[in-house]
């Protein structure tokens, strides 16, 4: 499988079928520390990363929101006291894809980078 965090995203049609559940489990195996959730009956791909303040959370969001705009793919980002939870679908096919997962292993490169 190629390396997801040096992968970009392609443009996604609102006809493409999301990923099968055996589909995603197999590339889940690329993301550790992802896992997959549902949410308002879509699917997703989330993790809670934790942080020893507020505004190291808030650069992070900030770090993974620049990856986003860059990709033109955009997550769900709750920034709290000492944690960030990231949540990323596609939003136009209502599922995954597998740019959810190509952003899930930039985030953690995000991740990486700053020593979370």
């Amino acid at each position: 499988m190629a390396d997801l965090a040096h992968s970009h995203c392609v443009p996604c049609r609102s006809s493409e079928p999301a990923l099968s559940e055996a589909a995603s489990n197999e590339l889940l195996k690329a993301v550790p520390g992802w896992t997959l959730v549902e949410r308002e009956g879509i699917p997703r791909l989330e993790r809670r990363y934790a942080f020893g303040n507020f505004l190291e959370a808030l650069d992070f969001t900030n770090r993974v929101g620049r990856e986003a705009q860059d990709e033109d793919h955009h997550p769900a980002l709750l920034t709290e006291w000492g944690a960030v939870t990231v949540s990323w679908w596609t939003h136009n096919i209502g599922g995954l894809h597998r740019n959810d997962f190509i952003m899930a292993a930039r985030t953690d490169a995000v991740a990486l980078a700053a020593n979370v």
